[in-house]
């Protein structure tokens, strides 16, 4: 495979690993909007999966622009 197309798979693997992170983060949370009021009522722990799931996500979409200019 090319290093374009590998850079796009692990793009979107770790798009998805953000996205799955950031759901498993809420997975008990009752209340999911507004986001301040999500965010008050998570433990410390799933602010920080949250935290880390959101900047996987942007990883990724950074990740993604930078290769498509390459």
């Amino acid at each position: 495979m090319s290093e374009r197309k590998n850079l796009r798979i692990l793009a979107a693997v770790g798009f998805l690993a953000g996205v799955l992170a950031c759901l498993d983060a809420v997975r008990d949370a009752r209340v999911v909007w507004p986001p301040e009021a999500l965010w008050n009522v998570l433990p410390h722990r799933q602010h920080l999966e949250m935290g880390a799931g959101i900047a996987v996500i942007l990883v990724a979409i950074v990740t993604n622009i930078v290769g498509q200019g390459a």
